[in-house]
Formats: structure tokens, sequence, C-alpha cells
């Protein structure tokens, strides 16, 4: 049992930190430059949208103001089966947009498949309806397609005010930890996503995005590193989004996201090969946090019954971690003070790995579309 215990912590401690230490060390010994230059080739932006009326007229200003040449900017975008006004504000706004508009709502992965349909560009600019983009970000994107190598660049999504503070002390650490593992990730080959926010690939790299998917953004980089392209982080491409004050929101997002891992697994089963070039960072970055939570509770079990002051020490530790979570869920008031906080934040954050892992099982489709 003591293996046992020993073997799930050091999993969940890889998951959470060894791997970033390792690709630290990896950048340390080389990194792989990326050849920049003042490009401005044709680019399409492609939106899907459903339901955006209240968000489409500050999307289109911010569209207006981003700083590319208009000649060379095409900006197509998809009302999946909207039944508000978001059909009728897009035809409004022709021709600076190109209207997709399709009757039925068939989800946001046929939605953008029907949008690429329409772009004339070298390069798909990805972007959602509600973030705002900065002006340079679509020529920060760009400029990394001069080296032949790169295939796809993900841009920066900064959540809350435009420091990149999320409002959460405990999300804030989460969030500074996952951009730095993707900048550590960029510079030592391929990220093994990109912010479903602001990213941009090659036309010639896109693949058709299964029905029902619900994670283009993994999808995407995935099948372009699979071209043999690299894929890249720009955190000076940045685009920024409010953060759910809603605790249930954000909670439901991330339920929907880690479902996506599982779904993803399904669709692609290629990515478990060793087709898969970044097979490694695939398992390190994305599914090992599926199984971190059932980890935990091997581990507060195996520490309850292993014998040993160590091992005492270690479930009493555990259970006050836990603990602490449970007060920052029931008091608000306290959930300003840092440990409260990260425990209710990786708490939450495993929780919704678990209902991810039901909602696979059981096959609850609510969360796909």
């Amino acid at each position: 049992m003591k293996v046992l215990f020993w073997l799930c912590a050091i999993v969940v401690a890889y998951a959470y930190f060894g791997y970033a230490i390792c690709l630290w060390l990896r950048v340390r010994l080389s990194t792989l430059p990326v050849l920049r230059g003042s490009i401005t080739p044709p680019v399409s932006v492609v939106i899907a949208a459903r339901n955006e009326e209240a968000n489409l007229p500050a999307k289109l200003r911010n569209l207006r103001e981003i700083d590319y040449p208009a000649e060379q900017m095409q900006v197509v975008i998809a009302s999946d089966g909207s039944t508000d006004r978001t059909a009728e504000i897009l035809e409004e706004n022709a021709p600076f947009v190109h209207p997709v508009i399709l009757e039925k709502n068939g989800g946001k992965a046929a939605a953008l498949n029907a949008v690429v349909q329409h772009a004339t560009g070298e390069i798909l600019i990805f972007l959602d309806a509600r973030q705002v983009v900065e002006p340079n970000a679509v020529r920060e994107l760009v400029s990394a397609f001069a080296d032949p190598q790169i295939g796809a660049v993900s841009g920066e999504l900064l959540l809350g005010d435009g420091d990149g503070d999320t409002g959460s002390e405990g999300l804030g650490i989460y969030w500074k930890i996952e951009k730095m593992v993707r900048k550590l990730e960029s510079a030592s080959g391929s990220v093994v996503g990109v912010t479903g926010a602001i990213y941009a690939i090659r036309r010639e790299c896109f693949t058709e995005i299964p029905s029902g998917a619900i994670l283009d953004d993994v999808f995407i980089p995935m099948q372009v590193a699979r071209m043999g392209k690299r894929v890249i982080f720009e955190p000076r491409a940045r685009a920024h989004d409010r953060i759910f004050r809603d605790p249930g929101k954000e909670f439901s997002r991330k339920v929907r996201t880690l479902t996506g891992n599982y779904q993803l697994i399904q669709m692609s089963p290629w990515l478990l090969t060793p087709a898969n070039p970044l097979f490694l960072r695939f398992i390190s970055h994305k599914l090992l946090r599926l199984v971190v939570p059932f980890l935990l509770l091997a581990t507060l079990i195996l520490s309850a019954l292993v014998p040993g002051r160590l091992y005492r020490g270690l479930f009493w530790a555990q259970v006050i971690f836990y603990g602490l979570a449970l007060l920052g869920m029931s008091a608000p008031a306290i959930r300003t003070f840092r440990p409260v906080a990260i425990a209710k934040t990786f708490v939450m954050l495993n929780w919704a790995a678990v209902l991810a892992f039901y909602n696979f099982v059981v096959g609850n489709t609510e969360v796909w579309n």
C-alpha cells in the first residue's frame, strides 16, 4: 500500500508541477526559435455566433478597429440557428461582414465548418463573439506564419481586468500556471491546445471538425501537429474577457471543457497512439488531470490505512486542506484568504473532472452543443 500511495502522489504532483518543471528544464537546454516577419497575407476572421445580439455590436466595432489592411481582411460570421436578432445584425453590416445564416442550430463545430467554406484568406483567424481583441492581435498572430514550420498560432486570453486579474485568487494562480505551461510548450516545440477565443491556422491545415465536437481549440491544433507543423503560443496577440461572477457558470464551463477531453479521445483515438507527435505532451497536459481526482481519493484512503506517523500526518494534512475548501464554499467572506481560495479552486477543478467523467460514461450530450 505504501508503494501505491507514493505512486498516486507522484502522478498527482507530476500533473500539476512536474510536467512544468520538465518543460522548464527542456527550455533551459534548448529552445526552438520562430522566424517572424512583417507580412500581411489575406486573412479571414471566422466566428460562429448563436443568439449573440447583445455582444455583436461591440464585437463588430472591435473588428473594425483591428490594425490590418482592410483589403486583406475578410470577416465571415455564422448565425447558428439564432432565435434573436443575430442574423439581422450580420446582414445589416454587410459587406464588412460576410454573413452565413444557418437556419437550424447545428452546434459550434458545424457552424465553424460552414464559415470556413466561405473563407478566402490564406490564414484563418478564429475568434469568439464575446471577447475584445486588441488592435494589433491579428498582426501578431500572422507574423509567426513567416516561418514555414508554423501551422497554428494561439493568442492569449486575459480574464477580468486588463492586467489579467481573474478576480479570484485560486483561479488566478491556476490560470498563471496554465499560461506558463503553454509558453514552455511553445518554446520547446508545440502546444497541445490553443486559446479558443483567439487563434490562427494556415488555411491548408484546416481539417473539418467532427459534428458535436466541444474542443475545436484542441482538435484543430492536434491535427496541425499531425501534419508536421508547429503550434505555438503568442502572448502578444491578446483578447480580453470577463470571468463569470456566478460561480455556477464558471464551474459549468469547466465541466464542459473537461468533458470535451473525453469526447476528443473517442472521436480521435489516434491521439493515444504513436501517430500523435505530441503524445507525451497530450498525456501530461490533458489526460492526467482527468484521473487526478481519483488518485487524490486513493491517496486519502491509503494514507488512512498505512500505519506510521508520516502517513497519519499526511492524512490529516489532506483532511485540513479539504476542510479549507469546504470552508471557502460555505463562507464567501473568507474566500479572499489565499490558502482557502487555493484549496477551494483545487477541489472545484477536480470535482469538475469527476462530473466530466460521469457525463462521458452516461453519454450526457447536453454539454456537447
